[in-house]
């Protein structure tokens, strides 16, 4: 008989366990998840009005009849059309000049304090007690009174030179933007004032003032 050799035996099934498996599809999972393919819920809040500024102090002061019109511009001003005094150069004794103004806060802030100060009374001509001629000091001769429309009693009753003396004067306390105060100023020449105060001029320069 020949010789026959066997035939080789049938290859092996290779068998990948389960757990292989199960890890490879949570490695899919996780990537599908990291790469955005995955959708998860969101809220969110865009605030659009965030902003910060500074207010402004801004004094008018309006004539008698609310005219002429003096404005600080958010700082200081001088104004030469509003006379407090009236303006009448030529006053007898026993005569009352009355003038009345009103402020106003026109800017957006309110005012913490509102006062007045008065510079000091100078007279053309100079006061001269002893003569010849004797000019009387019609800065301590005039009588002044000034009032506000919310104070309960007069603001000052004196004399130009005592309102300079006597310093600052608080007014309407505080004022609020877009609210305003009328102050009234009376002068009064004395019935008993004589001669020595014929022809005198006298001027005083009065400051108003805002604070916030």
């Amino acid at each position: 008989m020949g010789n026959h050799e066997a035939p080789p035996p049938p290859p092996r099934r290779k068998f990948i366990p389960l757990a292989w498996i199960g890890s490879l599809v949570a490695v899919v999972l996780l990537a599908l998840g990291v790469g955005g393919s995955l959708s998860a819920w969101t809220a969110s809040i865009t605030n659009t009005t965030d902003t910060a500024g500074t207010g402004s102090l801004v004094m008018e002061e309006d004539g008698p009849g609310g005219t002429p019109v003096c404005l600080s511009n958010d700082s200081t001003a001088t104004c030469t059309t509003i006379n407090k005094y009236g303006g009448n150069l030529s006053m007898v004794p026993g005569q009352t000049v009355t003038t009345a103004i009103t402020i106003r806060n026109t800017g957006t802030v309110a005012a913490s304090t509102f006062t007045l100060a008065a510079a000091a009374c100078t007279q053309t001509p100079p006061a001269a007690p002893v003569g010849p001629p004797i000019v009387g000091n019609l800065c301590a001769q005039m009588q002044l009174v000034i009032t506000g429309s919310t104070a309960p009693t007069a603001l000052f009753t004196g004399t130009p030179a005592g309102l300079n003396a006597g310093g600052t004067i608080n007014l309407t306390q505080p004022l609020a933007g877009g609210s305003s105060e009328v102050v009234t100023f009376a002068v009064t020449l004395p019935s008993a004032t004589d001669s020595t105060f014929e022809g005198i001029t006298l001027s005083q320069a009065l400051t108003w003032t805002f604070t916030s």
